[in-house]
Order: structure tokens, then sequence, then C-alpha cells
């Protein structure tokens, strides 16, 4: 009967590892911010802003130059499509100008996700 139990913590403990948490993500995207801006009134700079990146077509933010590598790519920025490329940019997408060496850590990069899913195109959070 123990060892039902323990393997029943251990379920529910691996399960919350894996969610999302937002302010946390919050605190990763601070690396983010030397070339990135989000919320209302960001601008693009550096990087385009992120506000809406989720769920957008890569390439297609106004008025930000983006690589040709980047405008070709065909990618939509979906959960598993920026989880890929925020691990090794140049590797998801050759000739990118993002000069980012990678999250490798998946809790964070689930974080990093949760925070910019919060804010809608305008900037506005959700």
């Amino acid at each position: 009967m123990r060892g039902l139990w323990m393997v029943a913590l251990f379920a529910a403990c691996s399960g919350e590892a894996g969610a999302q948490d937002a302010a946390a993500g919050e605190k990763i995207f601070v690396v983010c911010k030397t070339c990135h801006q989000i919320g209302e009134g960001a601008k693009s700079s550096i990087g385009p802003s992120l506000n809406g990146v989720i769920g957008r077509k890569a390439g297609t933010l106004q008025g930000y130059s983006y690589s040709a590598a980047n405008i070709k790519s065909g990618l939509t920025w979906d959960e598993a499509t920026f989880r890929e490329y925020i691990k090794d940019p140049k590797a998801k997408v050759p000739g990118t100008k993002m000069f980012y060496a990678g999250l490798k850590d998946e809790q964070k990069t689930s974080d990093l996700i949760a925070f910019l899913k919060q804010f809608d195109a305008d900037g506005k959070k959700k």
C-alpha cells in the first residue's frame, strides 16, 4: 500500500513540474529584453516586438526587417515550433539574424511560452 502511495505522489509531482508558469517566464524574458519588447507600447528594435508572437506567421510583423531565411521559413510560431526554435535558432532557421545561443531547459522554455502567450498583438494581456 505504501508503494502505491509513493507512485501516486511521484505522478502528481511529475505532472506539476511540466506546468507553465508565466511569472517565472517573465524572469526568463529579462534576457530577451536585450533585443525584444513586449506589452503595451512595445516596438521592434534589434529584434521584432513579441506581442502576439504565439500564433503569428514568421517574418510578418509590419515594420521589422526580417532576414530572408525567416521570411521564407514558412513557420508559424505555435508552441512546438517556438520550442524548437528557441532551443537553437540557427539550427531551426539557418540564416536567421537572431544571435542567441539557445534556451535548452525545457521548463524554462515552457515558462517563457506561458509569459509570451499572455500578450495579444496589441500588447494587451489576455
